[in-house]
This record gives structure tokens, C-alpha cells and sequence, in this order.
């Protein structure tokens, strides 16, 4: 496991890929982890914390989450 308190593109690439998988995201083909900039480094991580703890998620859950990542997304 990557040490997370370290700020890298590795790292965010490995939380993204992380929330995906946990999520089951049907979009994540559209979520790569190379649309994100290491500037939202702490939102990604606190989000990825977030989807960490929990064991499951509602569909409002998936959704406000999924909302969140997307504004974090480089235009």
C-alpha cells in the first residue's frame, strides 16, 4: 500500500482507481486518474478516506459522492 500522506500523482492516481473499484462505478472508464490535478490532492484524499471507511453505499450516497470527484476533474 502507497504511504498516502505523501502528495504524488502516484497517489492520487491509486486513490481514484481506489474509489472506483469501491464505488463500482459504471463510468469509471470516464474517470481516469490523469484527469485530476495534485493541487485537489487533500479534497481527493479526504474523499477517498470517506469511501474508505464505509462498508457500502446508498444510490444517493454513490451519487453525491460521484458529484464530488467530478468537480475536482480538470476542466
Amino acid at each position: 500500500m502507497s504511504d498516502l500522506q505523501q502528495v504524488t500523482q502516484e497517489n492520487v492516481e491509486f486513490m481514484i482507481e481506489a474509489i472506483k473499484t469501491k464505488l463500482r462505478m459504471a463510468s469509471g472508464a470516464a474517470m481516469q486518474a490523469s484527469h485530476f490535478d495534485i493541487k485537489q490532492y487533500e479534497d481527493i484524499k479526504d474523499i477517498y478516506d470517506l469511501v474508505a471507511s464505509k462498508p457500502n453505499f446508498s444510490i444517493s450516497e454513490v451519487e453525491a459522492l460521484v458529484s464530488e470527484i467530478g468537480k475536482l476533474r480538470l476542466k
